[in-house]
């Protein structure tokens, strides 16, 4: 314990000890970290909060029969990409119904009220797909990133201190191992920061797929649905 944190109260320092290129480098990565961890935070919270309401509104929706009983539970599950497609294809079914009470239609008509309702629920899937997504490059680009720029910080920090050895002309390893350790310290910061957001980036990517083919097979079922009662 004690050594750990003797480790510890060492990092501190040498991250104030940092200065000029060095510490800039030190203040973009503490940057990032903290932005890592609010945007996996908040992707998590995000993404649990869709997945487990949309299994409410699938249970719902399977359990009813009738859509506007469906169509008021979907009001109350604002997270979930399903009940926001439902409610997209109910809206627009709502609207080829009452067109229909006005008058009669042809089977072309019926045919472009289908395609109507078809095209309303891939709209509303793709802008879910693309709220899920929101901060997403994010974690990609700070994974891609951060090590460059650790390792730049910490290039820069080691031609500093070999400088400073050639200004002096000579120096004992207890001099310069100071400046280095300052240097190495921004690729641990950068690993600190790249690693869990790749990490992060791939589960939430791989949770995203799932949603979407899930709400790909709902909106095939709930299109056969409204075919089969309403056309």
């Amino acid at each position: 314990m004690a050594l750990s944190l003797l480790g510890e109260v060492e990092i501190v320092k040498l991250l104030t000890a940092s200065k000029g290129i060095v510490l800039a480098v030190v203040i973009v990565l503490l940057a990032l970290v903290a932005l890592c961890i609010f945007v996996i935070l908040y992707k998590l919270i995000q993404v649990s909060q869709a997945q487990s309401q949309s299994v409410t509104f699938l249970d719902r929706f399977w359990e009813s029969k009738r859509l506007d009983d469906i169509y008021r539970v979907a009001e109350g599950l604002k997270a979930s990409p399903l009940a926001a497609m439902f409610r997209a294809g109910y809206v627009e079914l709502s609207k080829i119904k009452k067109r229909s009470a006005e008058g009669g239609e042809s089977m072309h008509d019926r045919m472009e009220d289908t395609a109507n309702i078809e095209r309303a629920l891939q709209r509303a899937r793709v802008s879910e797909l693309t709220k899920l997504e929101t901060l997403l490059p994010f974690l990609a680009t700070t994974g891609a990133a951060a090590p460059f720029i650790g390792l730049f910080g910490t290039v820069w920090g080691i031609m500093d201190a070999f400088l400073a050895i050639a200004a002096a002309g000579e120096a004992e390893l207890s001099e310069i191992s100071q400046p280095i350790a300052e240097a190495l310290v921004t690729t641990a910061l950068a690993l600190l920061s790249a690693v869990p957001a790749v990490v992060a980036f791939n589960y939430f990517n791989r949770r995203l797929k799932v949603l979407s083919a899930e709400m790909q097979t709902f909106g095939n079922d709930y299109l056969n649905i409204i075919r089969r009662h309403f056309f």
